[in-house]
């Protein structure tokens, strides 16, 4: 089944054309920041850390409240306040000066370390990366060094939590139920498709893989493969939404950044609570409880979802 979807930013949101002279001039400023940072590229860092999904996990949460630590700086430019780039995932096309392109510039990093008078790192989060069949190894290749960091949300609710932002979006235009019927078939093939030309981008892997993208254990081996144990760190959604500042202490300590918890945790594109039926939970739970305890057994601990 090919898929299509309305158009969408480098960065995985629906794309809006500029609305009148003044939004036109800001894209173009955009475009030319994004130009001047490629020249540059070879003088920027590269992240201390990847934050790499689930997708509605709490992905963006934890990102803007690792960005409220003193020791944490944005990327470039800071004014956007990015949170990731999906490099590793659809835009590694790109090429590697513009992913460089999104980084400090050395020079100024480290006058700002001289200012804070201590280490400052900086990195990405970008909730695709952990289901993306390429981007481990394309991730291990370019940042060897990095921390990686992922959110595992209760894979039934995740699916729900997909399909709805996906809806709000215009992207998808099933009913869950719908989409679920049609996700074998709209998927049938593109994993294999992607694993034999790294270069091709499935948009229904990307965007209508609900309960795919909820089997976790995939592409958690992949990434445990690329990496040692010590540079990977596991968490459950749950967890940072129930105990953020405890949550951010293990972050912290894992980063090897002081603990430090900001004056206001707000969740960022909160993750609610599904409002599956329980005939949807039900389905949902036939078909992921074989992986639940895939990854129970990957991370040899109780992930209490079922």
């Amino acid at each position: 089944m090919i898929e299509s979807v309305p158009p969408m930013t480098p960065y995985g949101a629906r794309y809006v054309a500029p609305d009148g002279p003044g939004a036109a001039l800001r894209a173009r400023a955009r475009g030319a920041i994004r130009r001047y940072g490629m020249v540059t590229a070879s003088n920027r860092r590269l992240p201390d850390y990847l934050i790499i999904g689930t997708k509605r996990g709490g992905t963006t949460s934890l990102a803007r409240w690792l960005l409220l630590h003193p020791e944490v700086r944005s990327l470039f430019p800071a004014r956007e306040t990015r949170k990731g780039t999906y490099y590793f995932d659809v835009n590694y096309w790109r090429g590697e000066a513009w992913y460089r392109s999104h980084f400090p510039h050395k020079a100024a990093h480290w006058l700002a370390e001289q200012r804070a008078g201590r280490r400052l790192i900086v990195g990405e989060a970008t909730p695709y990366y952990l289901h993306h069949p390429h981007a481990a190894i394309r991730a291990r290749r370019l940042v060897p060094d990095t921390k990686v960091i992922a959110l595992l949300r209760n894979p039934m609710d995740r699916a729900h939590g997909h399909w709805a932002e996906r809806t709000r979006q215009g992207v998808e235009t099933l009913d869950f139920d719908a989409a679920l019927d049609a996700e074998p078939e709209r998927l049938a093939g593109e994993e294999a498709h992607m694993l034999a030309d790294p270069s091709y981008v499935s948009v229904a892997h990307q965007h209508f893989s609900y309960v795919d993208q909820s089997r976790y254990a995939r592409g958690l081996q992949r990434w445990m493969t690329a990496f040692p144990p010590h540079q990977v760190l596991v968490l459950r959604s749950e967890d940072l939404y129930a105990d953020p500042a405890t949550v951010l202490d293990q972050v912290h300590d894992f980063l090897g950044l002081r603990r430090y918890t900001p004056p206001e945790l707000t969740g960022w594109n909160r993750v609610q609570k599904s409002s599956l039926r329980p005939d949807q939970m039900d389905r949902l739970h036939e078909l992921l409880s074989s992986d639940i305890g895939a990854v129970e057994a990957l991370l040899d601990r109780p992930m209490r979802w079922t």
